[in-house]
């Protein structure tokens, strides 16, 4: 009878979320000829929003105008600082062909191209995504 509970609660865990899933206003994850990727912008100290010099300003500037162009191209599906309390860091997810795509976005902002911060990428799997 244990069992019986168990495999019934198991499948129930697998079932509801993927019916719910079917009625939500989601849309489903991005076509098989795009992929997905994570993008932390690492920034050179953990103190860096709150002290950043006026040279470090201007390439953030410099940043911020260059990712608002590649957001009008469609392949920035969400970008913005994350203002985690050890230290705030820039996020991006972006959708392109494939990782020679995102590394040559990610290699281009100015930002990282003089140095300043780095760029971390991860292959992601949408599983659920807002129209």
């Amino acid at each position: 009878m244990k069992i019986r509970i168990a495999l019934s609660l198991s499948v129930l865990c697998l079932v509801l979320p993927l019916a719910h899933a079917q009625t939500s206003t989601t849309a489903p994850a991005p076509p098989a000829s795009k992929q997905t990727f994570y993008m932390k912008l690492v920034a050179p100290r953990p103190t860096f929003a709150q002290d950043m010099s006026p040279e470090e300003t201007k390439l953030m500037v410099a940043h911020a105008a260059y990712w608002k162009q590649v957001y009008t191209t469609g392949k920035v599906l969400i970008i913005g600082p994350v203002l985690d309390a050890k230290g705030a860091f820039g996020m991006a997810v972006l959708e392109v062909a494939n990782e020679d795509e995102a590394w040559t976005l990610a290699n281009a902002d100015p930002s990282v191209k003089a140095g300043l911060n780095k760029v971390e990428l991860s292959p992601m799997k949408v599983f659920l995504m807002r129209k």
